[in-house]
């Protein structure tokens, strides 16, 4: 084999041979993508209504909550870990009736002496055709149950809008004693409503 030959047959086997020992470069590892986080409000006391609508004596007869604060963290993107935290100020309720207030704030209703407050916080929010629908804990008049909610929600500039249902059973919180115990004079069923006007807190 000539000279010439020898050095062009050694270079080829030392580059056949550093390729083989090139070491392997690991694939660039993609960053995880960013969880969505709700945006936190604060529903604004002025503009929103908390409302309730009773049966009595075969008549339908509205009540409202002039008092209470509602946290909202939500984004619809961002489910799981939103939430609705309400607190109801019992002593504010408002039937539009002086003998029937009387009454639904002693001891045989919502005794507030004893339950001042009421306070409903959400479990879970799930999307649904029409909107949303959550589950959450209601505490009232001392009992703790699981209750419902449908609810719409539309952003509004830097603020937001959420409207919203419930049906619950005043009996299964223990609301009603005595004659208000029967169905007969006041029915169990309650329709609530609320629409919450929602600031960005600050």
């Amino acid at each position: 084999m000539r000279p010439c030959s020898m050095i062009l047959f050694a270079a080829a086997a030392v580059s056949a041979a550093n390729l083989w020992a090139a070491p392997v470069q690991a694939a660039p590892m993609q960053a995880a993508p960013m969880q969505a986080a709700p945006v936190a409000y604060n529903a604004d006391p002025q503009t929103s209504k908390l409302e309730f609508v009773g049966v009595q004596a075969g008549a339908e007869f509205k009540g409202v909550f002039h008092k209470f604060t509602a946290a909202v963290d939500f984004a619809p993107d961002a489910l799981a870990a939103s939430r609705l935290d309400v607190q109801i100020d019992m002593n504010s309720v408002d039937s539009m009736d002086k003998d029937r207030d009387t009454t639904i704030h002693g001891s045989d209703v919502f005794d507030v002496a004893h339950f001042p407050t009421a306070h409903y916080v959400t479990k879970s929010i799930t999307k649904t055709a029409s909107g949303y629908s959550a589950v959450g804990s209601l505490t009232l008049h001392g009992v703790t149950k699981d209750v419902p909610i449908d609810f719409q929600f539309a952003a509004l500039g830097s603020g937001a809008k959420l409207d919203g249902t419930a049906k619950l059973k005043r009996l299964d919180f223990g609301v009603g004693q005595g004659d208000w115990k029967s169905t007969e004079w006041v029915a169990d069923p309650v329709k609530v409503s609320f629409s919450l006007v929602l600031k960005p807190k600050t």
